[in-house]
């Protein structure tokens, strides 16, 4: 045996590891399942509403009276969770119907915990759905973002969300301490089981257009670069999340996901302890549907091949509106 055909085993032993499906799925190294995905929810007033999104097809709009049998469906493909975003009957300066008891989200928590007790539901802590400018915070005369007196609304809902059941609170409006302020106003009320998923880092991305259509969150002037990260950074986004273990925060998100999956693998190389969540956005949802609808792409194959990018690049959890076709997808 010569040294040249010696040299050579490495390299066939690697193709000879492909040559079969069951070969490839015995040394594979990332594996995808329905358990890893978080499925959104947009849920409005109303009665037998089911309003599909035109920037996001397959997606709608809920009145409360669906989710129930919405919920059965989502258990039904063992997607453990949900994250709730609500649509509020009436939009003011502060958005009074973000902590209000009665208020859209805190009535949806309510119906899918007792349609599906353990369904874990999530749910968005934020401003820009509820106000009437759009806005992640409150606005000064001038238009500009009070950070520290926005800091007390994100408690009162918090607060209000744990109060209504939900299992996990997710603030994502970049406020700085937000994370803080949340769990002191959680464990001042009772809520210390309560856990943070923390949108750490989030971008000023361009991929959230359709989401804003879908809970009619855009901002009414101006953008969010105040507060969210500008898209070329990556130091600043490992700062975000020290910031935030540091405040207690029991998970951290990255979003979007795509065009951001180093960010993804910092984040999970410097806190592989803590839950890493990835929002796969609306807007890469839409890109992947109008290429499938129009025949360019193949919709399962390309779908399943990003959700795995998006787990192989560190996330242990996945929020994504492909959830529940993934998950028939991969059973």
């Amino acid at each position: 045996m010569n040294s040249d055909h010696s040299a050579s085993y490495p390299t066939k032993r690697h193709r000879r590891l492909r040559r079969t499906p069951s070969l490839r799925r015995m040394v594979r190294e990332t594996h995808l399942s329905p358990a890893d995905f978080i499925y959104p929810l947009f849920v409005q007033h109303g009665q037998n509403v089911r309003r599909p999104i035109a920037s996001m097809p397959g997606q709608f709009r809920l009145s409360l009276d669906q989710l129930s049998a919405e919920a059965k469906e989502i258990m039904s493909l063992s997607i453990p969770a949900v994250i709730v975003f609500g649509i509020p009957a009436e939009k003011d300066a502060v958005g009074l119907e973000n902590f209000a008891d009665d208020g859209i989200v805190q009535r949806a928590i309510r119906l899918l915990k007792e349609a599906e007790p353990d369904l874990a539901v999530i749910t968005d802590v934020c401003l820009c759905e509820y106000t009437d400018h759009g806005h992640c915070g409150l606005l000064n005369p001038a238009g500009e973002i009070l950070n520290d007196e926005t800091l007390d609304i994100l408690a009162k809902v918090a607060i209000s969300h744990a109060r209504a059941g939900a299992d996990i609170v997710a603030p994502s409006g970049m406020m700085d301490g937000m994370v803080q302020a949340i769990r002191l106003g959680l464990d001042a009320h009772g809520f210390q089981q309560a856990p943070i998923m923390s949108y750490a880092v989030k971008y000023a991305s361009a991929f959230y257009g359709p989401f804003r259509e879908a809970a009619d969150g855009a901002p009414k002037s101006g953008d969010r670069r105040s507060h969210q990260m500008d898209t070329a950074n990556v130091q600043e986004a490992l700062r975000e999340a020290d910031a935030d273990v540091s405040q207690g925060a029991d998970f951290l998100m990255v979003k979007p996901a795509l065009a951001y999956l180093d960010v993804i693998a910092r984040v999970k190389d410097r806190y592989p302890h803590v839950p890493l969540a990835a929002y796969n956005v609306s807007g890469e949802y839409a890109m992947l549907k109008a290429a499938a609808a129009n025949g360019w792409l193949n919709e399962q194959e390309v779908v399943l091949e990003t959700l795995l990018s998006i787990k192989r690049a560190g996330a242990d959890l996945i929020l994504t509106y492909h959830a529940k076709e993934a998950a028939r997808w991969l059973t």
